[in-house]
């Protein structure tokens, strides 16, 4: 009787073994060989499931994102104040608890920016909608508990740039020495201008 394996999730076995490895040594520099023993098989089965490299990365940032958005959805959910909420949102950027993903994402990031294909630039189209749009229902509650002038609408997208920029700054130059303290410092300076 023939074993039924199921791909998509051997693919992310694959994936999810190699984190390990991608973390200590980066993409980089490891080889598929590396990558076939740490997920206990052989090189011509990762071949079956990944075209290179590049492409695990790609998969263990989507199973990692989709663990941090069911975590991050119930922090959240425990938060009454938008601000907090605003805050928590943006904490992706600093907190212990995200730096492996973040420590993948920039991977992912500099392979999206050296060979970007049409798969990598859709999922980063999609990420960006969604969380533009969570941050937009974040805002949107604030705007119904009367806690924030409705205009602050029009500055979602500013938002989003500031941290992001943020974050980039705070590894590529010593210009950012704390970020958490500019995200909070920038979010409370917009709150208090923003909040009824």
């Amino acid at each position: 009787m023939a074993i039924i394996v199921d791909k998509e999730q051997k693919k992310k076995d694959i994936a999810l073994s190699t984190k390990a490895l991608i973390l200590s040594k980066g993409i980089s520099n490891i080889t598929i060989a590396q990558i076939a023993k740490a997920a206990g098989i052989g090189k011509g089965t990762v071949y079956e499931y990944f075209k290179n490299k590049d492409e695990i990365v790609f998969e263990l940032v989507e199973i990692l994102m989709q663990e941090h958005n069911e975590q991050k959805e119930a922090q959240l959910n425990k938060l009454t104040s938008t601000r907090e909420k605003v805050k928590s949102f943006f904490s992706f950027f600093y907190v212990d608890e995200d730096r492996e993903l973040r420590e993948i994402y920039k991977q992912f990031t500099a392979i999206s920016l050296n060979n970007p294909n049409e798969y990598m630039v859709s999922f980063q189209t999609q990420c960006y909608l969604f969380y533009e749009k969570w941050m937009e229902t974040i805002i949107q509650e604030g705007i119904e508990k009367k806690e924030l002038k409705p205009e602050i609408k029009d500055l979602i997208m500013g938002i989003f740039a500031f941290a992001q920029g943020s974050f980039i700054m705070s590894v590529t130059t010593s210009a950012i020495i704390d970020l958490q303290q500019k995200i909070d410092n920038q979010i409370d300076m917009l709150f208090d201008f923003m909040e009824k």
